[in-house]
């Protein structure tokens, strides 16, 4: 699976991460009533794959599950609406995302799987990454929000160091997919992809 689906699976998971911000906290039935659904939900999916065989059923299920985590993380989050309970939800996306991703590798060999697997990775690690500079960026500047000048100094120098932090491990998630591309070689021609790779990444 090339890097633009993969971005599109974990745009799939991702469209709905914004809203849970505005919604006003559940009554204790609503919120009971909503965790069933989910429940049931999640097994009539699971019954569902039954019908499947071999990777696709695996990928079915994986799916699921994944679904059912995604949808547990943004029932919180309408449920108590914060930084934390919004980062759960990015990240049970990225993690739902990749997990369905990964399985999809199985259908390929080799080395295209190993690409495969590692595009996956760099996605997610991308996808978490940008959810913890959200987190720290709205703790920040709500912290800033009700101090002094130099607090809100403070809190734009964390969120330009959540933000370095994030860049340098997707630059680290990419340049492994390079590495792995690079095995596809061997002798001479996977050394020059390898010395390519290092210095698009800036590597010594």
């Amino acid at each position: 699976m090339n890097t633009f689906k993969l971005n599109l699976l974990v745009l799939a998971f991702g469209l709905s991460v914004a809203g849970g911000a505005m919604a006003q906290t559940l009554s204790k039935d609503d919120y009971k009533a909503a965790k069933q659904k989910i429940s049931a939900d999640y097994k009539a999916a699971k019954a569902g794959c039954d019908s499947l065989a071999s990777n696709a059923k695996d990928i079915c299920v994986v799916e699921a599950k994944g679904n059912e985590k995604v949808a547990m993380a943004e029932l919180e989050a309408r449920n108590m609406p914060t930084s934390k309970t919004l980062y759960n939800v990015r990240m049970a996306k990225a993690q739902a995302a990749y997990g369905v991703s990964k399985e999809r590798c199985d259908d390929l060999s080799g080395n295209p799987k190993d690409v495969c697997v590692k595009e996956a990775k760099s996605i997610r690690t991308a996808a978490e990454a940008d959810a913890k500079v959200q987190m720290k960026t709205t703790d920040a500047n709500a912290t800033a929000a009700s101090k002094t000048n130099a607090a809100r100094s403070t809190a734009n120098d964390t969120v330009v160091d959540a933000r370095k932090d994030a860049s340098t491990d997707k630059t680290a998630a990419l340049y492994k997919v390079e590495q792995e591309k690079c095995d596809a070689f061997a002798g001479d021609a996977k050394t020059a992809c390898l010395d390519r790779a290092k210095v698009n990444f800036g590597k010594p």
